[in-house]
């Protein structure tokens, strides 16, 4: 699934915020200067009407990521910022806090840009400024994206634009009706997505090279790996960083056991044996392919369980309406292939079903689909148990897996229920 899909996906479904046990890490030029952080949103210089539309979202406290990056981001002067943040850490409500901070209601020209990969991730940026900047009536939002038109010769009066680099790279340089000569506050979000899209990094590049230098930037990013920091060290000098120390993904807190069988009909027995013998709240069910997914659903619906599958076809508002389901617990069971092995957090499962264990092309386990898969029973640290059902003729791959991973994955007979009820225990 593209990055910028997935991105969607997760803001789509998170309702309220996700907070990461990772420990913020904050890189400053001048490290004698002191750092704030706040643990109330009345600590910030935001007006009231902010202030009205911040607890209109929800939010009666500031993130982990909030408390450290907004008294940066509204400091004066104003100081440039990267910000390594994942969807649902409440980045979004951050920058957008500060754009409506930056934006003079009695000036109508664009102060405040902001440049979102793709046209969804656009809108869903508009939402949350018209949301938050309920009450700040003269304050307007206008997108520079596909299919806005613009007649030429138009004046933009709206104070904060957000775009795609694309059409905004037109509306500046083409048509000639945004002037980024008066941009006072550039946002430049999810920069990894950028960097994996071919022509965007560049049009971002040429947008940000026309700012003037007084511009305050503030660039975003769920990763910050190599490319993405050097990305952001061409477009911001000497910036202050605020990143995450990297989570690490482990089986430790995860049981792992697999089960032969001789085709995909014994593998089902063997899913609904395992299913009858445990109380399983919520599970998540694995497959290789499309067709797989669809048989195996058709199979339990059948058999009188809830189900919800989670396929690529799906358009990502189905997904995201998917997923919001099996989080309220209205479907027990999500079937899905490798469009959901990462990237989706649901605090209630605690097992995970490979049926069938994930191959790359060459026929060799796929070890990373592997972690991220059986990783989803392991979220938030919480205890995890993992079952592959695997074809006679594949038994191999496990032991790859173990001897990959130095990992103990335990055979269990799919007949025996005494045992199964024995480990439900």
């Amino acid at each position: 699934v593209p990055l910028a899909e997935l991105s969607l996906m997760n803001k789509l479904i998170h309702t309220s915020l996700v907070e990461s046990d990772q420990h913020v890490e904050i890189l400053q030029r001048d490290p004698s200067s002191p750092l704030f952080s706040i643990k109330t949103f009345e600590e910030l210089p935001l007006k009231k009407e902010l202030l009205q539309g911040v607890y209109m979202m929800g939010f009666n406290r500031p993130s982990k990521i909030q408390e450290q990056a907004l008294p940066l981001m509204l400091a004066y002067p104003p100081q440039n910022l990267i910000a390594q943040s994942q969807s649902g850490t409440g980045k979004t409500a951050a920058f957008v806090l500060a754009m409506l901070s930056r934006a003079n209601a009695k000036e109508k020209y664009p102060q405040c840009l902001c440049l979102a990969p793709t046209y969804e991730l656009a809108l869903q940026i508009g939402q949350v400024v018209r949301t938050i900047g309920k009450f700040c009536t003269d304050i307007k939002v206008n997108y520079a994206v596909r299919g806005n038109r613009i007649l030429k010769g138009m004046v933009l009066e709206e104070q904060i634009i957000i775009g795609t680099p694309g059409t905004t790279l037109d509306w500046c340089f083409k048509q000639r009706i945004l002037d980024l000569t008066k941009i006072s506050l550039f946002v430049l979000d999810e920069a990894d997505i950028m960097i994996d899209t071919q022509g965007l990094s560049c049009q971002s590049i040429r947008i940000h090279r026309a700012l003037p230098k007084s511009c305050q930037v503030l660039l975003f990013s769920a990763t910050f790996k190599e490319p993405v920091r050097a990305f952001a060290e061409r477009i911001i000098p000497d910036p202050i960083v605020i990143k995450l120390r990297e989570e690490e993904l482990t089986l430790g807190n995860i049981r792992q056991y697999f089960m032969v069988c001789q085709n995909s009909e014994e593998q089902y027995k063997a899913l609904c044996n395992l299913y009858g013998s445990f109380t399983i709240g919520q599970v998540m069910i694995f497959c290789q392919t499309r067709r797989l997914a669809d048989w195996l659903s058709g199979k339990m619906s059948r058999d009188g369980h809830q189900v919800a599958t989670l396929t690529a076809e799906l358009t990502v508002v189905q997904r995201a309406s998917v997923i919001q389901r099996f989080r309220e617990g209205k479907e027990k069971v999500l079937i899905a292939t490798n469009v959901c092995a990462r990237g989706i957090d649901v605090q209630q499962v605690t097992t995970v079903v490979n049926f069938g264990l994930p191959r790359d092309q060459d026929g060799e386990p796929d070890f990373e689909t592997y972690l991220h898969r059986i990783g989803r029973a392991g979220r938030f640290g919480h205890r995890g148990i993992a079952f592959s059902m695997v074809e006679n003729g594949t038994v191999e791959l496990v032991h790859k897996i173990e001897e990959y991973f130095q990992t103990t994955i335990k055979q269990l007979d799919p007949y025996d229920i005494d045992e199964l009820e024995k480990l439900a225990a």
